[in-house]
């Protein structure tokens, strides 16, 4: 049963009485068909919610005012985790926890169970969708990296049908993707390892848990000892994930060792226009992204 509350927290101010989020009408989902329909019944003044960890802060800060939430979390067909035909597919659903302690997850789509310990705290990913991160696209993000640098495809339903965006065109700017108004994020695909596959994942942050000052997500191919494919994506450098496009072609067809990895660091300023402010400069973001990309590729670990 499809189930309608009307919701806004009121308090008071010098006598005036204000809400701390707009006041809003809440749909529970019962599944694709029926949130699309909420949807387009609202005009599209309205917000999917799933995890919350999104949707809620903006909405306490007033970031958004939709006339309608529409809570898809309990939709079956955004759940679930399976192997089909050479890709993993994972339901947008899922949860941080369960992308860092799933074994099928851990098999085949080694980055995000890489990720999944630096996202926030165990609270954030015990509720956090991989879907939602996904969606809301903050350039700050982990998981958003780890997919473009396992070359993951995003699967988006809409009332026309249902499409598969590879991520490096899924993420268009700063909280922006190819996610129409209205369409939904409904699965992650990874394509399975390959043997000889390596990967590495590491940030650096104040603390624990705070956002990346800088990022990265990497994976490779070796033969022989010769890295056959190698693909790089930054996090908290730019207005998106940046895949290393330089640092890339430095290191295929040849061995990652010591001089590829200073070839490598150096390409970055090929690759990266890292955001500048007054507490933390774009050329120190620069360097460390430098040194973080050297740290990674010494210790790639082997996974397939």
């Amino acid at each position: 049963m499809t189930t309608w509350l009307q919701i806004g927290r009121r308090g008071e101010i010098e006598g005036e009485e204000i809400l701390k989020s707009p006041a809003f009408e809440y749909l529970q989902a019962q599944d694709i068909a029926d949130a699309m329909s909420a949807y387009d019944s609202a005009e599209g003044d309205a917000v999917y919610l799933s995890g919350g960890h999104s949707v809620v802060p903006s909405l306490a800060l007033r970031l958004q005012a939709p006339a309608l939430v529409i809570d898809i979390s309990r939709i079956s067909a955004l759940s679930g985790i399976s192997l089909e035909d050479g890709w993993l597919r994972i339901g947008a659903m899922t949860r941080h926890v369960q992308a860092m302690n799933d074994p099928l997850i851990a098999a085949h789509a080694p980055l995000f169970a890489a990720a999944a310990p630096f996202v926030a705290h165990p609270a954030i990913r015990n509720r956090g969708t991989l879907g939602g991160s996904l969606a809301h696209a903050d350039p700050a993000s982990e998981f958003p990296a780890a997919a473009v640098a396992m070359r993951a495809e995003l699967e988006i339903v809409s009332p026309q049908g249902i499409r598969r965006v590879p991520a490096d065109d899924f993420f268009k700017d700063i909280y922006e993707t190819a996610i129409e108004p209205g369409e939904i994020l409904q699965a992650i695909h990874v394509p399975c390892p390959v043997p000889g596959q390596m990967i590495g994942f590491d940030e650096i942050a104040r603390r624990r848990g705070d956002y990346a000052m800088v990022g990265a997500a990497v994976q490779a191919v070796t033969t022989d000892g010769v890295a056959d494919d190698v693909s790089i994506a930054l996090f908290s450098v730019g207005d998106r994930p940046t895949r290393a496009v330089s640092a890339q072609a430095v290191l295929t067809g040849s061995p990652i060792d010591g001089a590829a990895i200073a070839e490598a660091q150096a390409a970055l300023c090929d690759d990266l226009d890292p955001l500048d402010d007054p507490q933390f400069p774009a050329h120190m973001r620069l360097h460390l992204a430098r040194v973080l990309l050297g740290r990674i590729l010494t210790n790639l670990k082997v996974v397939a």
